[in-house]
This record gives C-alpha cells, structure tokens and sequence, in this order.
C-alpha cells in the first residue's frame, strides 16, 4: 500500500510537470526561451528608461510561446547586456497556464533567461482534476518540473491526486 502511494505522488509530479512542450524545450538553451517574443495586452502601460522597467496595469496577458500570464498587474526588467527581458513580477489574480496545466498565486516572478516561473503567497498548481497546494510553486520550464514548499512555521504542502487520471494521461 505505501509503495503504491509513493508511486502515485510521483506519477502526478510527472504529470504536473510534463507536457507535450518538453521535446520541444529539450533541444533549446535557456537564452534561446528567453529570446522568444514576449507578447504582452494591458489597459495602461507606463514606461521608465532611466530603470529599464516597463509596466502594464488592468487585465494584464503576457505571452511568450505556449505560456501565458496573466495578472491585474506586471513589471518587465529588461537587461540591457542580454538585449532582452530579465524578469516580469506579477501582482494581483496571477494565473499561469501552460499545456493543460494552471497555476494560481496573489503573486509571481518570471525568470525570463532562465526560464523559471516562481509562484508565491499561496499558490496552486493544478492539471485535469490534480492539484498540490504550498506558500510557494517553482516552475521550471526548460526542464519541465515542478517544485511545491509549504510555508514557514510548519506550512505544508497538500496534494489531491486521482490515480485514474494519471495513469490516463501517462505518455505511453
């Protein structure tokens, strides 16, 4: 029996983390993702050249390849040595969505180059009807895996697994 729910706990990691994308990733650098166009909409956008920050306000959806944000508020860095966006913060209604997969957070930090989306203040990660819930979720896009921590204090992590679904949607 336990060794039956290991292997379940790990199957939806698996699960939660892969994606049809990971073939594509594999073949890519990090510089290669992050030089990806990054398409973003918004009701208002201010701009500060003196602090390469761009930010965008009200109903916010940026989209680089197959991942979208989206949130009431995002601020863009942009590095001038790498010629391209450092990192975006999220504030407000984050919601990430990739490949059958969302993540839920007040608050979030895309790291552009690196490829690695940090969810936090609460956040859940959710794919078909499996969800693990901690303070934090770190995405790993080029690797396609997932981290989940509880919070301080004895903050824990909590998953809901359906086994069914795993193992139905398991690559072959």
């Amino acid at each position: 029996m336990r060794i039956l729910r290991i292997f379940a706990v790990l199957s939806l990691v698996v699960v939660l983390a892969g994606g049809a994308g990971a073939q594509e990733r594999a073949g890519e650098s990090a510089r290669e993702l992050g030089s990806r166009p990054i398409d973003v909409t918004a009701d208002r956008v201010s701009a500060d050249s003196a602090r390469n920050t761009v930010t965008f306000e009200g109903n916010v959806v940026a989209r680089q390849g197959d991942v979208t944000l989206h949130a009431d508020r995002i601020q863009a860095y942009y590095s001038r040595e790498a010629g391209s966006i450092d990192r975006i913060e999220a504030e407000g209604n984050v919601r990430f969505v990739q490949e059958g997969r969302e993540a839920r957070s007040p608050r979030a930090t895309f790291h552009n180059l690196e490829q690695q989306i940090v969810l936090s203040g609460g956040a859940t990660l959710r794919q078909g009807q499996n969800t693990v819930q901690g303070e934090t979720v770190t995405i790993f896009l080029r690797e396609n895996r997932s981290v989940v921590t509880g919070g301080k204090d004895g903050g824990r992590v909590q998953a809901v697994i359906n086994p069914k679904e795993i193992v139905e949607t398991s690559p072959k």
